[in-house]
């Protein structure tokens, strides 16, 4: 038996590739995004009452990790990409139909358009649909998982001063808060757990429209060296 489905919306997110955004929603409260819905939803009546509601869950597409062949195994960044589990025991991107979920925070609604913080998406991520985040239902006290106890502990974001000014110059330009989505999603370390790189080293990502270099000068410790215009803006 197979089912057929089709996106009610796609994101527009300031996370342009895979690379350091936070593995969970809600670690990088400055990450935002334009969930804009298609016809038929893109019309009012299909988001009439959410302006009553917080935080929505979306049920989306991995539509950059589609696979044929379905995994049984998986190697969780969470516990450094060298133990394997269980798919099902995961919320890794690799999963049989290819579909995640994440619970965000609803900063406005309007026809056509929701504003949303707090994600973890993709820019251009189908969303297959929206249902309202229920405090009292979706948040049980007692829930436990041991393989994710608690948030990743975070390392101390530094900036060279040359760095700093960029990112504050184009924040400007965006209207949006760079310096805190870059320190947010760099201080969870999106490297692998297993790599130790030399001080030398340097690694990027794309945020927005920007290309944000970084490197590690001693373990433990991150330092952002530039932020400039992507070449693919």
């Amino acid at each position: 038996m197979s089912f057929q489905v089709s996106p009610v919306g796609f994101v527009r997110s300031c996370f342009k590739e895979k690379f350091a955004i936070p593995r969970q929603p809600q670690l990088a409260p400055a990450a935002r995004g334009v969930l804009e819905l298609i016809p038929p939803f893109d019309q009012g009546e299909a988001v009439q009452g959410l302006e009553q509601v917080s935080h929505v869950w979306l049920l989306f597409l991995f539509h950059q990790a589609l696979e044929d062949t379905p995994r049984l195994k998986v190697r969780p960044p969470r516990l450094g990409g060298n133990q394997s589990m269980g798919v099902f025991a995961t919320r890794a991107t690799h999963r049989p139909n290819g579909i995640g979920q994440s619970v965000v925070r609803l900063e406005n609604v309007e026809p056509g358009r929701l504003w949303l913080s707090g994600i973890d998406l993709l820019d251009g991520t189908p969303v297959l649909d929206i249902k309202p985040y229920v405090p009292y239902a979706d948040s049980i006290a007692e829930a436990t998982n041991q393989m994710a106890s608690a948030a990743p502990v975070l390392i101390p974001v530094q900036w060279q001063d040359s760095a700093l000014a960029q990112a504050h110059h184009h924040a400007q330009r965006l209207g949006e808060p760079l310096v805190a989505l870059i320190e947010q999603c760099l201080a969870q370390d999106p490297r692998p757990a297993y790599q130790l790189p030399p001080p030398e080293r340097r690694y990027g990502a794309q945020f927005w429209d920007l290309d944000v270099r970084w490197h590690y000068p001693e373990p433990g410790v991150i330092c952002v060296l530039e932020v400039v215009l992507s070449l693919d803006a």
